[in-house]
């Protein structure tokens, strides 16, 4: 019987072990001293598995190559998902967004059901294993086998590399994937963080720092003014910038270019004429105020300060002596939040690595590689990423049951 080598111990490579293992010895290899590293802190510990979603709604969340994960998308989908799991005994439920956890509320659970069936199926688990190098005919580019760390020799038939991307290094996703594909004849499309914080050149910033907003509109504006991202959710002010879930999907769309702005909407549910009427109804209630002691509410109480600051209306002025258009001024304030945008926190603090083995050199419909014959990929080794939701760990699964189960099937 042939031999598979996994090098990669995630959802991807745990998924493509179980699948391997219904037709081929399989070895999966793993750095680190437990499965899963990566997925065990994900979701905030309990695991977001997959999305809820229609599969065919999957696709306008998937910013990175989306096409391309046509075929494993519908190979093994989010229902796939669910029913291996419960058929494996974790209780799923369904939350806000669709988003998909185990019931339990415990990361654990789903690594521990997914290394029982490796186990089951006598996949031969390597912990505590550092691949060095893959050892090859230069003439072909066939594997013959894996070097580890211990100079001991992993041969194998086929190989499939998941070991993901470069964020959270911590957990073991430290890059070295890029450089055994590279030095195996594939080009890596730039490497970029993805779902990220997003940092902020106002000082101010850090007066917001904690605060919280939900029900607001985010928009990524370059310096022509064209929208180049949109959501409404929540986010988060932090001592650099913004983040949250509506903020670490906009940074997708953060590049070097110059002048991005990030404009928030505060109050997306009004007009420009609601949200005029709403403040001159205010202003009527606290008609003899001053101007600082009339947004309590309108605004959270840490944003106060910071408003009036940047409407340019004197904190002091009573409210009847507003003019009709500093009030519409404070309007547009609202509507168009603006920050300028500095850039991206670094890729270690990324939820998702962008970038990574160009999809040119796969073939969509096994994961092989083009170059490589008995070579596969799954996971975020290749150029393919999602918003957060439950997307990310549904493409590593798909990806890596696409390769278990063509592996062996040259075209």
């Amino acid at each position: 019987m042939s031999t598979v080598v996994i090098v990669g111990g995630g959802p991807a490579g745990m998924m493509a072990a179980i699948t391997a293992a219904d037709k081929f010895n399989t070895v999966l290899i793993e750095k680190n001293d437990k499965l899963g590293r990566k997925m065990f802190i994900s979701g905030k510990g309990r695991c977001n598995i997959t999305n809820a979603k229609d599969i065919g709604e999957f696709f306008d969340f998937i910013p990175g190559n989306p096409h391309f994960l046509y075929s494993s998308l519908y190979s093994f989908t989010n229902e796939d998902t669910m029913n291996f799991f419960n058929k494996l005994g974790v209780k799923l439920k369904i939350e806000r967004g669709d988003r998909v956890f185990p019931e339990s509320d415990k990361s654990s659970d789903i690594i521990s059901a997914m290394e029982k069936e490796m186990r089951k199926k006598g996949v031969n688990i390597r912990l505590n294993s550092k691949v060095k190098n893959f050892i090859y005919e230069n003439n072909t580019i066939n594997i013959k086998a894996v070097q580890l760390d211990d100079n001991s020799i992993i041969k194998g038939d086929y190989f499939i590399l998941c070991t993901g991307g470069m964020s959270y290094p911590q957990t073991g996703s430290s890059g070295e994937g890029y450089n055994f594909a590279e030095e195996l004849g594939h080009n890596i499309a730039e490497i970029k963080p993805s779902l990220v914080p997003i940092t902020v050149e106002e000082e101010w910033i850090k007066e917001l720092q904690g605060l919280s907003l939900k029900n607001v509109e985010l928009s990524i504006v370059n310096n022509k003014n064209k929208v180049l991202f949109k959501e409404f959710g929540e986010m988060l002010f932090t001592h650099f910038g913004i983040s949250g879930p509506i903020s670490l999907s906009g940074s997708r769309f953060v590049s070097k270019e110059p002048n991005l702005k990030a404009v928030i909407n505060l109050k997306p549910a009004l007009s420009f004429e609601e949200l005029d009427k709403r403040i001159q109804k205010d202003f009527i209630k606290y008609t003899n105020k001053d101007f600082k002691n009339s947004l309590d509410d309108l605004l959270p109480k840490k944003m106060i300060d910071v408003v009036i600051r940047l409407s340019g209306i004197d904190p002091d002025k009573k409210v009847n002596l507003i003019t009709r258009e500093e009030r519409q001024n404070l309007v547009n304030l609202l509507h168009s939040f603006t920050l300028k945008i500095k850039g991206l926190r670094p890729i270690a603090e990324a939820i998702v690595t962008a970038g990574g083995i160009n999809v040119k050199e796969i073939d969509p419909s096994t994961m092989q590689s083009k170059i490589c014959k008995n070579l596969y990929f799954a996971g975020e080794i290749i150029d393919v990423d999602a918003y957060t939701g439950g997307f990310n760990i549904q493409i590593a699964l798909s990806t890596g049951y696409l390769a278990g189960t063509k592996i062996g099937e040259e075209k």
